[in-house]
């Protein structure tokens, strides 16, 4: 009985540990992607995936998908994909210049060709007349803000009253068939 107990929160224990790291696997983390930038209609700005987002030199795909996507630029290259190696510390800039009808939001996407990491960011075109006046607008606010060990520890918790439950319908169901 006490080794199924503890059978069952090594396994819930596990879990807590064991998930995140699954889930985080291959994809490069929100911080190392910086964009700096005016992402307005029109405007250009800079996608950095930080030192060691990617292996060094290794060949990353970009590429740049939203609503008028086919009138935007990437670096002065006519294509809406294209091929960059990464620095020596595994670093890609990537500048993007919008079309003056952009709207909505537009997705960039680094994908690692030896490493297969994955980073992905996407931002809010803010209307045209936003900013200051001088032409200069801030980001728009383009993501979930909640600290990752918040939603991890629900989720733990969720796993951890699961099993609880579980041990109890198994000591009910063990006694109620000594009880028999």
């Amino acid at each position: 009985m006490l080794k199924k107990i503890t059978a069952v929160f090594a396994l819930a224990l596990a879990g807590l540990f064991v998930a995140p790291l699954a889930a985080n696997a291959s994809y490069v983390p929100g911080a190392d992607i910086v964009v700096s930038g005016n992402v307005a209609p029109g405007g250009t700005f800079d996608v950095t995936f930080t030192d060691g987002a990617f292996q060094p030199n290794e060949d990353v795909s970009l590429a740049l998908t939203g609503e008028n996507a086919t009138g935007a630029t990437l670096a002065a290259v006519d294509t809406k994909t294209l091929v960059k190696t990464a620095s020596a510390t595994g670093s890609v800039v990537l500048t993007v210049t919008l079309p003056t009808n952009a709207t909505g939001t537009y997705t960039v996407t680094g994908t690692g060709l030896s490493s297969q990491l994955i980073g992905t960011i996407t931002v809010t075109v803010k209307a045209a007349a936003a900013g200051d006046g001088a032409g200069n607008g801030g980001l728009a606010d383009t993501g979930f803000n909640t600290p990752a060990f918040l939603v991890w520890g629900a989720a733990g918790a969720v796993v951890l009253g699961a099993a609880l439950i579980a041990v109890f319908v198994m000591i009910r169901r063990q006694r109620a068939g000594v009880a028999a």
